[in-house]
C-alpha cells in the first residue's frame, strides 16, 4: 500500500512540473518501455527442456563424464531455465543412429563425434581427428579460425543439422592386441575395430576394419567378431575393460593426436532458440572443451599404472613402422582427394591453415 502512495505522489509531482501534454508523452513512453520489459522478461523466462543422447556412457572416463559435465553446466549457466538432459547410450536410439535421430527431430541433441558419421559422409571424419595431425590448440585453431567450422556447418546444414564443438581430448593409443605385433605387415587380414580417417589407413594396409560404438567393442572382441581394437586413451580403455581380453596396448596414437567431440543439433530447433538460450549452450560447450582437454591429459598416468597392474604391456611402435602408417595415410589423401570433391575441399582448407600456422609454431615453440 505504501508503494501505491509513493507512486501517486510521483504522478502529481510530474503533472505539476511537466504539464499534462508532456505527461502524456511520458506515460506513452513508459507504456512502450513496460511492454518491452514484459517481452524481454517472457523471453528470458522461457524454459527449454531438451533430451540429449550420448554416444558414451556416464561411467566412461573423459567423454562420458564430459557429456554429464555439459548437461550440468547448461543448468548452472542458465540458472535452470535451460536444461539438456543426459541419456545413456541406446536409451533413446542406438549410438550410431544419433545423426538420423537428431536430423528427424526424434531426439533434440546428440553428444557424439563426427567420426561416427563416416558411413554417411566419409570426409566429415576430418572434423573428429586427423592421422599425423596437430595438437589440440592448432587443430581447434583450424576449426575456429581457419575455416574448419564454416565447412562443417555448411556440410551438416545440407542435412538439416547444426554442429557445435563441445569437447577435445589428448592423444589416443593406436590399438589393443591379443598378441604382440612387431611389424605392420603382421596385421594384414586382421579384423579390427577402427575409427575415422585412421580406418582408411588400416584398410589400405590390408586390415578389415569395422566401426563399433564403445559399448559394443568388448563383446565383439570376446566373441572373436574382431581380433583387435583401437578406441581411445588409457582412461577410456580402462573403463571398458579391454585389458581383460587383450594385453598389448600400442603407442603412439598416430591416427588421433587429438580428437574433437561435437554437440549435434537439429538446425531448425537451434534456429528457434532465443539468442540467450543459444549463448547458454555455446558457453557450456566452450567450458566442456576446456575441461576435457585439460582433464584428458592430466588423468592418463594413473590409468596407465592401473593397466600395468592388470598385466598390460605398453609397446611403442618403432620409427620404421610409424613411417609405414604415414606413407599409407599420404596415399589415402591423394586417392580420396581425387575421388571425393568434399574430401579434397576439406584437405585444402586444413593444409592451408597448417602451412600458415607453421610460420608461428616453428619459431614460438621449443623443440621437444
Amino acid at each position: 500500500m505504501q508503494n501505491h502512495r509513493v507512486n501517486l505522489k510521483l504522478f502529481k509531482f510530474l503533472i505539476n512540473h511537466f504539464g499534462e501534454i508532456n505527461m502524456k508523452l511520458f506515460l506513452g513512453a513508459a507504456v512502450i518501455a513496460a511492454t518491452s520489459l514484459v517481452a524481454i522478461s517472457a523471453q528470458a523466462g522461457d524454459k527449454l527442456r531438451w533430451k540429449m543422447q550420448s554416444t558414451w556412457g556416464s561411467q566412461v572416463a573423459i567423454n562420458g563424464e564430459a557429456a554429464v559435465y555439459f548437461s550440468n553446466k547448461v543448468k548452472e549457466v542458465s540458472g535452470g531455465d535451460v536444461r539438456v538432459r543426459f541419456h545413456e547410450p541406446n536409451a533413446l536410439v542406438p549410438s550410431l543412429e544419433v545423426w538420423d535421430a537428431v536430423k528427424n527431430g526424434s531426439v533434440d541433441s546428440g553428444f557424439t563425434s563426427p567420426g561416427y558419421h563416416a558411413g554417411k559422409i566419409p570426409a566429415v571424419s576430418y572434423f573428429a581427428a586427423v592421422p599425423f595431425g596437430p595438437g589440440g590448440s592448432e587443430y581447434m585453431g583450424w576449426m575456429e579460425y581457419g575455416g574448419g567450422n564454416q565447412l562443417k556447418e555448411k556440410i551438416y546444414g545440407e542435412y538439416g543439422l547444426m554442429p557445435l564443438n563441445c569437447g577435445m581430448h589428448a592423444p589416443e593409443t593406436s590399438g589393443w592386441f591379443k598378441k604382440k605385433i612387431n611389424k605392420v605387415e603382421e596385421m594384414k587380414g586382421m579384423k579390427m575395430r577402427f575409427f575415422g580417417l585412421g580406418a582408411m589407413v588400416m584398410s589400405k594396409l590390408g586390415v578389415s576394419t569395422q566401426l563399433l560404438a564403445g559399448g559394443d567393442i568388448y563383446p565383439a572382441l570376446e566373441k572373436g567378431v574382431i581380433d583387435a581394437t583401437e578406441f581411445s586413451m588409457p582412461t577410456h580403455d580402462l573403463s571398458y575393460g579391454f585389458y581383460q581380453l587383450a594385453k598389448y596396448n600400442y603407442f603412439p596414437g598416430w591416427h588421433q593426436q587429438t580428437s574433437i567431440i561435437e554437440l549435434l543439433l537439429n538446425k531448425k530447433s537451434w534456429g528457434a532458440l532465443t539468442k540467450t538460450q543459444q549463448s547458454v549452450i555455446k558457453t557450456s560447450c566452450d567450458a566442456t572443451t576446456i575441461w576435457t582437454f585439460v582433464r584428458s591429459d592430466a588423468k592418463q598416468v594413473p590409468a596407465m599404472r592401473e593397466l600395468e597392474k592388470k598385466g598390460v604391456t605398453f609397446v611403442t611402435w618403432p620409427d620404421s613402422e610409424i613411417a609405414k602408417f604415414k606413407k599409407a595415410w599420404e596415399e589415402v589423401v591423394i586417392e580420396k582427394s581425387a575421388s571425393d570433391p568434399l574430401f579434397k575441399e576439406i584437405t585444402a582448407s586444413y593444409d592451408a591453415f597448417r602451412k600458415d600456422y607453421s610460420i608461428w609454431s616453428s619459431k614460438a615453440y621449443l623443440k621437444r
